[in-house]
């Protein structure tokens, strides 16, 4: 993708300057950014789709002054009629289940794969929404079916009313206010309040960004480091002396403790391996069907739910790490940024790699044959 090619979808600013003049900073509305979209899924389909338990899913119901949340998997007779206003059904993780869903992403690719998080499908009857929020991750609102009313504005008071089942803001004064058609986008950074509703039935697809949680983040990375070190390294104090004082901790087993954290942090390239494999773990509920008998001769794909980075020294896919270098990194990093690979490429591994993709292929975490 030329980062800097003027996109319609941008409103006709490049990658270069969305990410510049927009990416958590303001908001961008485009009208006609897709002309001619169509759903990725029939209205049977999300509701087929909710009623799975492969599927998260969530159905949020309001009625006068109230509000109702159900969490999935979601029956059809669990929903209620599609002629009953205020009702909307989310289906999360779409891409993972739905080919043209997993398409929707890729004019977004601009932005690291490492942030992306999935595409989330929201059907609602007339009126339906979820009331005034804010999300603390990057969102592109795409309207595939049906009109959306969304005002949105910044939020001088962050806190929400209680005793709901929803995070919905005490105190919201939209700032803008649109109607979205079919074919418009409305991107949102982080914290910026917006409350959608349908007008009439509808359907909007949101390609969300996850933003890490320092401490999260830190604990999983912790813990991963942690379970790679080599063998057993087991506290001794041979010298410890008589205590008066047993509810102290005693200072080599602070200073064990600490040798522990740094000897891991301090291995060449530990913390990349860790974080790598962190951002690349498969979602929950997702699993991978294998066969025996895939072969590389066509080229191969990622499968729509594999997740594959990489840095300068490894390779990740779907919470593995693996070294590779020259041609071979080369050759797989183009993987992971094309989705795709071609038999003449696939052909240029090493025999060593092309053991590893015809694993991976094997596996289910790729996808026989060149596309997207």
């Amino acid at each position: 993708m030329d980062v800097h090619a003027k996109m319609p979808l941008l409103g006709g600013l490049s990658p270069a300057q969305f990410m510049r003049r927009h990416w958590e900073k303001k908001p961008l509305l485009v009208r006609q950014a897709w002309p001619g979209i169509q759903p990725p899924v029939t209205r049977a389909q999300v509701f087929q789709l909710a009623g799975s338990e492969d599927v998260e899913s969530r159905l949020v119901v309001r009625s006068g002054g109230g509000w109702q949340v159900r969490q999935g998997p979601l029956p059809r007779r669990a929903l209620p009629p599609v002629a009953q206003p205020q009702w909307t059904l989310l289906v999360q993780g779409l891409d993972l289940h739905v080919d043209a869903a997993r398409a929707l992403l890729q004019p977004f690719r601009f932005i690291p794969e490492a942030r992306l998080d999935d595409l989330m499908i929201s059907w609602a009857s007339d009126g339906g929404g979820v009331g005034p929020h804010v999300d603390a991750y990057d969102v592109f609102l795409l309207q595939v079916a049906g009109r959306r009313r969304w005002r949105v504005g910044r939020v001088a008071d962050a806190a929400f009313i209680d005793g709901l089942p929803l995070k919905i803001l005490r105190r919201f004064e939209p700032e803008f206010d649109w109607v979205l058609e079919p074919g418009d986008l409305l991107y949102l950074p982080p914290l910026w309040g917006h409350d959608g509703m349908a007008e009439g039935e509808c359907m909007t697809c949101s390609v969300g960004f996850r933003s890490p949680e320092a401490e999260g983040l830190a604990g999983d990375l912790l813990q991963r480091l942690a379970d790679a070190e080599p063998g057993r390294r087991l506290y001794r104090d041979p010298g410890q002396a008589a205590t008066a004082a047993p509810g102290a901790v005693p200072s080599a087993l602070l200073g064990f403790a600490r040798q522990a954290v740094q000897r891991r942090l301090a291995e060449p390239g530990a913390l990349e391996r860790a974080l790598g494999e962190s951002l690349t773990e498969p979602k929950p509920r997702v699993w991978f069907a294998g066969r025996d008998d895939a072969s590389l001769a066509s080229g191969v794909r990622l499968d729509r739910r594999s997740r594959m980075l990489y840095d300068e020294r490894h390779v990740f896919i779907n919470g593995e790490s693996f070294r590779a270098a020259g041609r071979d990194a080369r050759l797989m990093r183009q993987l992971a940024d094309a989705r795709t690979l071609d038999a003449r490429a696939c052909a240029a591994l090493s025999a060593g790699a092309r053991d590893v993709v015809q694993a991976w292929l094997e596996d289910g975490w790729l996808q026989a044959g060149e596309g997207a």
